[in-house]
């Protein structure tokens, strides 16, 4: 899967750490909507992700952090932010 840009985005993520290079894989901006108490993201799967995902039923979900797990909320769904 991959991170894409959205309409309601207002901040981008940037990759942290000593050494980044963008042909790293999977490591890239995550562009995002905050309004200070959530954070959301995007992402669209390849076919392979999509038929995977029927079959299995699963989608895994990894945060690059060191000693928690903070609260995360994946939905499959055309939109997550609705117009006000």
């Amino acid at each position: 899967m991959k991170p894409i840009n959205f309409k309601h985005s207002n901040k981008t993520l940037q990759p942290s750490g000593a050494v980044y290079s963008e042909n790293v894989t999977g490591v890239e901006p995550l562009h995002i909507f905050t309004d200070g108490e959530q954070c959301v993201s995007c992402w669209s799967m390849t076919w392979k992700e999509r038929l995977s995902a029927l079959i299995f039923g699963r989608v895994w979900v990894a945060t690059l952090t060191g000693h928690t797990q903070p609260p995360l909320f994946a939905e499959c769904a055309k939109s997550y932010l609705r117009e006000a």
